[in-house]
């Protein structure tokens, strides 16, 4: 089954001293969180659970399209890093809200 979860949300730059590089993400919280929360729960009973409770998505923002996972949060929600290529096709950045449609 293929489930398509939309949100909209900033982009926000995660950095450390130790990774001065910086990831940029968009947290997903709210209902699009609960959905994503709701299919991995699912997936854990199946026994089909990835690395760190990760789930495979297919991410559309704009015109961009690509793979990658999102990631769970204890605090934040999930986590979906945005890739500098999509965000230098997509001209956004750092602060800039995005709507993004996951396909799980």
């Amino acid at each position: 089954m293929t489930e398509t979860i939309t949100h909209t949300g900033p982009i926000w730059r995660w950095t450390t001293p130790a990774a001065p590089a910086a990831w940029c993400f968009v947290t997903i919280d709210g209902a699009a969180g609960e959905a994503l929360s709701a299919t991995a729960l699912m997936r854990r009973m199946e026994g089909l659970s990835r690395g760190f409770g990760s789930i495979k998505v297919t991410a559309t923002i704009g015109e961009s399209c690509f793979k990658t996972s999102v990631f769970p949060s204890k605090e934040l929600g999930w986590l979906l890093p945005v890739k500098a290529s999509v965000r230098k096709a997509e001209g956004v950045g750092e602060g800039d809200v995005v709507t993004v449609a996951l396909k799980v």
